[in-house]
Order: C-alpha cells, then sequence, then structure tokens
C-alpha cells in the first residue's frame, strides 16, 4: 500500500511504499522540504521499516527542489540513531549528479556512522545493491 504525505499546500511531498517482493521500503521526496517535512517523512517511513521487520531503504531524492540542509543536524544525530533501532541496516539513496557534490546528500553520505550507505544516479543500480542486501540468500545444500 502506497502512503502519501501532504503538505500544508495540498502537494505530496514524499510517498511510502512497502516493497514486499523486495523486502525494503520505498520512499520518494519531492519538491521543496520543510524541516518539518523532513521530520515527519523520515519518522513516517522509519516507522514502516520497524513495522515491516525489513532492513533496507530505497531512498529516491531526484525530485527534491532545494537544499534540505536545515535538517542534517537532526538526521544525523536523532534520525539515524532512532533508524538504525527501528532495524534500518542499508540505506540506498538515488540522487542526481549535479547535486550530488555540494549538496546535503554528500554530507549525510559522508558522516552517517549508524547503518551502511550507497549513492547511485541510477534506480536499477541502487535496487541492484540493495537486492544483494535485502533478499535472503539461497542456502547451498550440503
Amino acid at each position: 500500500m502506497k502512503q502519501e504525505l501532504i503538505n500544508p499546500f495540498g502537494r505530496v511531498y514524499l510517498t511510502i511504499e512497502e516493497d514486499t517482493t523486495n523486502k525494503w521500503i520505498h520512499v520518494n521526496w519531492m519538491g521543496h522540504l520543510t524541516e518539518d517535512n523532513i521530520k515527519n517523512g523520515a519518522r513516517a517511513y522509519t516507522d514502516v521499516l520497524a513495522r515491516s521487520g525489513y532492513r533496507c531503504i530505497l531512498n529516491d531524492t531526484r525530485l527534491i527542489l532545494g537544499s534540505w540542509g536545515h535538517s542534517i543536524d537532526w538526521v544525523l544525530h536523532k534520525w539515524a540513531p532512532d533508524a538504525a533501532k527501528a532495524g534500518l541496516q542499508y540505506f540506498a539513496m538515488i540522487t542526481t549528479p549535479e547535486t550530488f557534490g555540494s549538496s546535503t546528500a554528500s554530507e549525510f553520505y559522508d558522516k552517517i556512522k549508524e547503518f551502511t550507505v550507497a549513492v547511485f544516479e541510477e534506480r536499477r543500480e541502487a535496487e541492484d545493491w540493495l537486492r544483494q542486501h535485502s533478499l535472503p540468500k539461497l542456502q547451498e545444500s550440503e
């Protein structure tokens, strides 16, 4: 089931979907994000992660307009530890190359310690990487 979070102007700023086939939570951020959007959205998908029992998030930030730098301290010091406690181990971030180098995403990637983060430009590459961690490995017969 797809969950949509709406800003005060009636626009969707985040969608959250539980991918039962791949065993991860897929989130897609969009538009200009306020500090409240970031906090409410991150808490919402962390709750979904905890309830699902999964350990992976596919986080698409390609539709974000502007920076989310106003929330980086909260993300690093409050959300990240909470997400790790909720079971998060692998976080695939999809971003655009022209914004990553000087963006908040780069700072997030450089400073996060609670779980493994990988950054991708293409969704397919992010999914391939995440599948290595989300799906159980087949046991070899003895």
